[in-house]
């Protein structure tokens, strides 16, 4: 490690261009990544589901309905005007209501019963429709549009495009509220202003190499494209602390700026290597899972650990030593208390404390068991009507 901490110290400016720069190319990728909003897309091939998503596939030719539209107080005519409109609109394949299993010239009353009311029933239409795949957001915005407040859209595609709504919109309101609370956290934890900025580039530059990089796997799921920037965030920031840290301490026994870098990352690369290994093994053990999101999880989470190991151990130091000057101006008190006394109180109640977790263990143990977990699409959100 020694010569290699070498190499980064005296190329520091080269190394901080090289990975700012494949930042930036896997900023503009991820953006290319195609996402996956399809749970029986992960399903094991040997599941009963597989097998019958595949029947359904070799016996029917024409694409099954994946959309439902409920159209309320309309007379016939004015259902299949509906109809006629849905039809039209891009990227709706096909449509079916009464008109399609029914003559239409015949009185409805010569008709079966059960057929007629399974598509109008007290002047409500249940029209369905084929919604292409990768165009659910567009055309249920547009169904929306189109059949207004009063009528009703359901099915499978319009729970892919809630999932993708939501997944952005959600995703977004955690970044806003982690990055202010994590920045809050290390400002009143450190010693220096800049440090958290520190933190946050190093550990931010590999989630978006992270995240351009899932070009190469061909897709992703919206659960990975969705959580696992932040999961990566949350494991990996201590990495970045403990190699500053060091480095800290050994400014403090010489002068020389890059020998205290440089015994600084010798010290810090079996800590954080050890401390990476553990997560990284933990994330590949998701790849055993027999649903398939586990696998897409734990490869992507598994680079990303990487990543973010790589990035605190090149991109860090070489940081640092470019701004260091300026991390000493922006020096400040410790906000934090110290805690000085919290060892004492520890160890005065260290028994009944255990006693404590002890008493919580089959209480908890049971009530794991009571959970209740949901599966699918179905249940996301409540803007959809």
């Amino acid at each position: 490690m020694q010569s290699v901490s070498r190499v980064i110290i005296r190329h520091r400016k080269a190394v901080l261009i090289l990975v700012v720069a494949a930042a930036v190319i896997c900023a503009v990728l991820s953006f290319g990544v195609p996402v996956n909003y399809s749970f029986s897309d992960y399903l094991p091939e040997n599941a009963p589901s597989t097998k019958a998503l595949s029947v359904l596939a070799e016996e029917f030719n024409d694409a099954v309905p994946n959309a439902r539209v409920m159209l309320k107080g309309v007379t016939i005519q004015e259902s299949l005007d509906y109809k006629a409109k849905l039809k039209a609109l891009d990227g709706v394949s096909d449509v079916l209501w009464l008109d399609d299993v029914i003559d239409m010239k015949l009185p409805l009353e010569t008709a079966d019963s059960e057929t007629v009311e399974a598509y109008y029933k007290n002047g409500s239409a249940l029209v369905s429709l084929t919604i292409r795949s990768g165009d659910e957001v567009p055309v249920t915005e547009a169904i929306y549009e189109l059949i207004g407040p009063e009528n009703a859209l359901s099915g499978h595609a319009v729970d892919i495009a809630a999932a993708q709504n939501l997944t952005g919109n959600e995703t977004r309101t955690a970044t806003l509220i982690l990055i202010p609370v994590i920045i809050l956290i290390l400002m009143v934890s450190t010693t220096s202003w800049l440090e958290p900025v520190l933190y946050l580039a190093a550990v931010g530059i590999s989630v978006l190499i992270n995240m351009g990089t899932n070009l190469f796997l061909g897709e992703v799921s919206f659960v990975t494209n969705a959580v696992s920037p932040i999961l990566q965030l949350a494991v990996s920031m201590d990495y970045a602390i403990f190699l500053l840290r060091s480095f800290e301490e050994y400014r403090k026994q010489t002068d020389d700026i890059h020998e205290a870098m440089s015994l600084a990352m010798k010290r810090a690369f079996s800590a954080i290597a050890a401390s990476a290994a553990t997560t990284v093994f933990g994330f590949l053990a998701l790849v055993f899972m027999k649903f398939g999101i586990g696998a897409d999880l734990g490869i992507v989470l598994f680079k990303g650990v990487v990543l973010s190991f790589l990035s605190v151990m090149f991109f860090l130091p070489a940081l640092t030593l470019c701004v260091y000057r300026l991390l000493d101006r922006t020096k400040h008190r410790t906000i934090l208390p110290e805690f000085r006394r919290m060892g004492g109180v520890v160890s005065k109640v260290r028994i009944p404390a255990l006693v404590l977790v002890l008493l919580l263990l089959i209480p908890s143990f049971l009530a794991q068991s009571k959970n209740d977990f949901t599966y699918g699409l179905g249940v996301l959100g409540t803007e959809s009507r």
